[in-house]
């Protein structure tokens, strides 16, 4: 496993286990009407840790644009429930002068939104689509979102569509994101 990944790996299943733990103790609302994960198909194809290939908005025209850059970073960890965290982030970011995520810059504060991506929520797949609900976002819009998303698998590689990307969606764009299975 490259380096990056080994460093970038604790963090995030550190995450991915107090996030389930903190909200243990609290009562859970399930929405009518839904599959629970309890319920829902995770396929055993699905359920482990991907590395992000690419991440693009598709323009009508069929130009893209490379959201984190030309090799971004990604992981997505997903369990046998359908629980799923992940992150998405460009290789090259800009520090704050400052040293304080508090005491940024306006210029600062949108580097740091633009150039990564996170959220947490469930997973599974109905009818060969990928269907997802977004917990938490780093992007607040997709708090609670449900989404359904075409995808092909090959094995090693997920290539899916996102209908409504978080941004270029307004100009037409769609994103196309592929990742690669680790294990």
């Amino acid at each position: 496993m490259p380096f990056r990944f080994r460093c970038l790996a604790p963090a995030l299943l550190a995450l991915a286990l107090v996030v389930p733990a903190v909200h243990a103790g609290e009562p859970q609302e399930k929405p009518t009407g839904t599959a629970t994960m309890e319920t829902a198909s995770v396929p055993a194809w699905l359920v482990g840790t991907w590395t992000l290939v690419r991440c693009d908005n598709v323009y009508p025209d069929g130009h893209r644009v490379e959201l984190y850059g030309p090799h971004p970073q990604g992981l997505w960890m997903i369990d046998g429930h359908g629980h799923y965290l992940m992150h998405i982030a460009r290789v090259q970011r800009t520090p704050f002068a400052a040293g304080d995520k508090s005491k940024g810059t306006a210029e600062e504060y949108r580097a740091a939104s633009l150039d990564s991506n996170s959220h947490f929520g469930s997973i599974r797949v109905e009818d060969n689509r990928l269907v997802t609900h977004i917990d938490q976002a780093s992007f607040p819009n997709w708090n609670g979102r449900d989404g359904k998303s075409s995808f092909t698998h090959d094995g090693k590689q997920l290539t899916y569509i996102v209908a409504k990307p978080s941004s270029g969606s307004g100009d037409g764009a769609h994103g196309e994101v592929v990742w690669q299975r680790v294990d």
